[in-house]
């Protein structure tokens, strides 16, 4: 059986977001398994060591996310003829304490759980075959791991006029490929502090800046030569990104080639917009010609590392 981490009854939502930093959840698990459009697992260990704040959406945000979590349960009582409550708690399992879980709904009178969950109309593909989001999937086995319960439902409300429930069993195998995903994340990159493998991601770039924002002057290093082909793609992908832009503009021409004048133009289901638009900037060439002193004490310094490639001569 798990064990209650706490009761969320009257928890603030900043205190829940924090309990939820020192654990894995269902919501983590998809990350670490890279399985996550949204979030990549570097990003998730700069949360879970506490290098980054964990972002705490609005009260309206949370409100409007009760809201709909609500009417999902209630549509599901009212189409699958069950009942469900609420389960105000994070649970822990029972040998792996930070491995946790925060459940929508309990099924009353089963041994299974409601995942509740909300989609726009673009994603209404992804649940129109048996099959479940990988995603959410790897969430609801998470929790069913926990609890030890043999089924889970899942019901989504897709864009707003659409609703879908699927019963999901119980998969021993998949549960234990999660928990060891999530035991070595834990181990080796939380508690050891060894961070995930670099991913591209503006998490990772700001990381990289602040950890060695800066340089010993002067100071050269040898380079491992498993690099070189790292070199070569650089350059090989710098030329397709050229290339691409300049395909990009060439749209963009043709289409503003064809708007002439005018503001808006339409096409199908899209809208072309070429619209004037004003700002107010300052010309700090000429505040500094013509208010010298002004400039001086307005000017503010900026100092960062430039990075480049380039064929050493």
């Amino acid at each position: 059986m798990p064990a209650v981490l706490a009761t969320t009854s009257n928890m603030e939502r900043s205190e829940w977001l924090e309990m939820r930093r020192k654990g894995i959840g269902g919501s983590d698990a998809s990350i670490i398994l890279g399985l996550n459009k949204y979030k990549t697992p570097f990003e998730l260990w700069l949360e879970k060591t506490g290098q980054v704040l964990v972002e705490n959406s609005s009260n309206e945000a949370a409100y409007f996310g009760n809201l709909f979590e609500d009417m999902v349960a209630k549509e599901f009582e009212v189409r699958m003829g069950k009942k469900v409550r609420k389960r105000n708690a994070i649970l822990q399992h029972p040998e792996h304490e930070f491995i946790i879980a925060n459940i929508d709904r309990k099924v009353v009178g089963e041994e299974a759980l409601l995942e509740c969950k909300t989609a726009n109309q673009f994603l209404a593909k992804e649940w129109e075959s048996e099959e479940i989001p990988e995603s959410y999937l790897v969430q609801v086995q998470h929790y069913l791991g926990i609890l030890g319960y043999p089924k889970a439902y899942i019901a989504v409300l897709i864009g707003g006029n659409k609703f879908v429930c699927k019963e999901i069993e119980r998969d021993k195998e998949l549960i234990k490929i999660i928990f060891e995903a999530e035991k070595h994340f834990w181990d080796y990159h939380v508690i050891q502090g060894n961070p995930p493998a670099l991913d591209g991601s503006s998490a990772a770039e700001k990381y990289l800046k602040e950890k060695y924002s800066e340089a010993e002057k002067g100071k050269t290093i040898e380079l491992r030569s498993v690099n070189k082909e790292k070199i070569s793609e650089y350059f090989d992908l710098k030329k397709t990104i050229s290339d691409l832009e300049k395909q990009k503009k060439k749209i963009q021409h043709d289409l503003q080639h064809e708007l002439k004048e005018a503001e808006l133009g339409f096409c199908s289901n899209y809208e072309v917009a070429w619209k004037p638009i004003e700002s107010n900037r300052v010309d700090s060439k000429l505040l500094k010609e013509k208010f010298p002193n002004i400039y001086k004490e307005v000017i503010k310094k900026s100092a960062y590392r430039r990075f480049d490639i380039k064929e050493a001569k």
